[in-house]
């Protein structure tokens, strides 16, 4: 379905961002946004959880977010949640108060898709070019570094460094001096050389600054006449002269200069400190800014949804290739665990459960290319750990764990709620992968499935069970498998009907 109004959440570690936009044929035109300084990942303990006063900011953030989405449907709101909420060991009691709050499922992506997404945002809100472009996105627990084309990224990387931490840990105080902003500055640079050389030889022609610290920074610069020649943006001599003003002036709320926003001043020195080393250790002379970042790459990602160009169908076929899935086998159970699944609900399937049932289908055996003995759960390990672009952290856990269950024993998903609608596709998943077993192209007989009190009936011909007792024999153990975990499986033989 295409959605004429679509909206984006971006739960960062400094601030929340809303923004709601209007779909006109293949672009978005912002409608309103929404920020509120949360500083969320300024609440992580020593121990990595999100104290209370953190929490109580966040929600009635959320709160004020929901309101202004009323009335949206569910499919043209997304919510993604950054680096605070990716390391918060809190995060999974924390997560479902916030969606009750906003009204909306809340997905926490990787440092690399966070990465895309940027990327992707970033592109659509610049002139179009054909060279090869570096965005950098400073947030408040995080870096990203992202060098595309056009709107297509090539290298990503996400380091564990930002505006707010940097700032809680190296100006605790907000007090500034040189020792200070040195230390800072080399602790990014440290971090910057891990990923220096891939860059470097990957190389770039324009350097791109989006998101508030790259913001800030670049009002302040222009606003001052920092830069040389009046150049705008941000450059490397007009960043030196704004970090001896800094150590000066000692601290960001004494830096007399018009330009830092107050909700930014808290952060500011952090992020100043990650800009000098990212210019020091990449070489970069000059940076231009970008209004789009997340947010707009959130909503162009939906809206690439709407037109099935979803980046999640392609990471699936990268990973079919990179793992070189048999393609024959994984088609022919895709096809009857769709179709076992349609036979199981009474209108259209759910477009949710089609998809994940689909993808799980077609990367059940990635397992493989690790090794055969217990391959789903190699496969369950490379869905959960792997970078997967467009997919949020708690898809893959959803994808993985069907990989996981459509073989072997039940106990292993049983944390799984009872009404959970995955019990259903792992139903659908191993009954194809149990009905392809011979890996060929054979005709299945005329099979049916239905729902039987808590659990599931199969029918199949008496003759073709005869015909396969091998087959047979694993129906039979399959029953048991569904059994020792409370379920009922029941297979009924009936006439020989017509095949297909």
């Amino acid at each position: 379905m295409i959605y004429e109004t679509v909206a984006a959440i971006d739960l960062g570690s400094n601030s929340f961002r809303l923004q709601v936009g209007r779909v006109v044929e293949d672009q978005i035109y912002t409608l309103d946004s929404l920020k509120e300084p949360v500083r969320l990942a300024s609440g992580l303990t020593v121990d990595k959880r999100l104290d209370a006063a953190a929490q109580a900011r966040a929600l009635d953030a959320l709160r004020r977010f929901g309101e202004r989405l009323g009335g949206l449907d569910r499919g043209a709101v997304r919510a993604v949640a950054t680096n605070a909420l990716r390391v918060a060991k809190n995060a999974v009691e924390f997560l479902p108060l916030a969606e009750e709050a906003l009204g909306f499922p809340i997905e926490v992506i990787a440092g690399r898709e966070e990465a895309r997404l940027i990327y992707l945002g970033a592109s659509h809100s610049l002139p179009p070019a054909a060279h090869k472009r570096l965005v950098i996105d400073i947030g408040g627990g995080s870096t990203e570094f992202i060098i595309g084309k056009r709107h297509e990224p090539q290298l990503m990387e996400s380091l564990y460094m930002g505006c707010v931490s940097y700032t809680l840990r190296f100006f605790p105080d907000r007090r500034i001096d040189r020792k200070r902003l040195r230390e800072a500055q080399i602790a990014a640079a440290k971090e910057i050389e891990l990923i220096a050389h891939d860059y470097q030889q990957t190389g770039w022609k324009e350097a791109v600054g989006s998101s508030g610290s790259a913001r800030a920074i670049a009002d302040v610069l222009e606003l001052n006449s920092l830069n040389p020649n009046g150049e705008s943006g941000i450059t490397r001599a007009g960043l030196d002269r704004l970090c001896t003003l800094l150590v000066k002036a000692g601290s960001a709320e004494a830096l007399d200069l018009p330009g830092v926003k107050g909700d930014r001043l808290p952060v500011f020195p952090g992020g100043v400190a990650i800009m000098s080393a990212i210019f020091q250790e990449l070489g970069i002379e000059r940076m231009v800014y970008a209004d789009g970042a997340l947010r707009l790459g959130v909503l162009y990602d939906l809206l690439g949804r709407f037109h099935h160009h979803d980046m999640r169908d392609a990471t699936v076929a990268q990973f079919r290739r990179r793992y070189q899935v048999e393609g024959g086998q994984v088609e022919r159970v895709e096809a009857k665990a769709l179709a076992a699944l349609a036979q199981l609900t009474d209108a259209a399937p759910d477009e949710a459960d089609v998809q994940f049932l689909s993808w799980a289908s077609r990367l059940h055996e990635i397992g493989i290319s690790v090794a055969h003995n217990a391959y789903h759960k190699h496969g369950a390990y490379i869905l959960t750990y792997a970078d997967m672009p467009g997919f949020s952290k708690k898809d893959q856990g959803r994808l993985a764990l069907l990989v996981l269950g459509h073989r072997g024993k039940l106990e292993k998903i049983c944390s799984l709620p009872a009404a959970d609608s995955a019990w259903t596709l792992v139903f659908c998943l191993r009954l194809a992968v149990l009905l392809h077993r011979t890996r060929d192209d054979r005709t299945i007989p005329d099979w049916r499935v239905s729902r039987s009190g808590n659990g599931f009936l199969v029918e199949l011909p008496a003759e073709w069970l005869a015909a396969n007792p091998w087959t047979a024999a694993a129906f039979t153990e399959e029953a048991n498998v569904w059994r020792q975990v409370g379920r009922s499986y029941t297979v009924k033989s009936k006439p020989a009907g017509k095949t297909g």
